[in-house]
């Protein structure tokens, strides 16, 4: 399959989805990479740890991030879906059966899911910055 489009999913579209994405762009710029939250913040920023994480740590700007709503257009433009859990995949197969076959964990390689950092403290958003990295990584050989 010839990916062109990838979208990252999760909650509210301000911490794990957009730490994914950043990377995936910084890794694939001739890529069309975005994201979207199930119960999106529409209209957020990214939240300030993500962001804190992100630059500290791997010199990436995600003030642009502007958080929103998953829907059936980006689900149809998306060539490969990438989201948190196992249950927001199961989620989005029963919202939108057409999405089927597309849609994978980001941890797939690993087969983990990538607990949401929501509220904890800068030091869990350090390690779902980091675990995600990794994740980004072990999609290389299969993009």
């Amino acid at each position: 399959m010839n990916i062109q489009t990838i979208l990252v999913v999760c909650v509210g579209n301000i911490c794990r989805s957009p730490m994914a994405e950043f990377f995936i762009k910084q890794q694939y710029p001739n890529l069309c990479i975005e994201s979207a939250g199930i119960s999106a913040l529409i209209g957020h920023a990214a939240d300030d740890k993500a962001i804190t994480c992100m630059l500290n740590d791997y010199n990436i700007d995600m003030h642009s991030h502007v958080a929103r709503q998953l829907d059936a257009k980006l689900l149809k433009k998306a060539d490969l879906v990438l989201v948190m859990s196992l249950n927001q995949q199961k989620h989005i197969e029963q919202t939108w059966p057409f999405a089927k076959g597309k849609i994978f964990r980001l941890g797939h390689w690993q087969n983990k899911n990538v607990p949401d950092p929501y509220q904890h403290d800068q030091e869990f958003f350090n390690q779902t910055c980091k675990n995600i990295r990794s994740y980004v990584l072990d999609w290389q050989s299969h993009l």
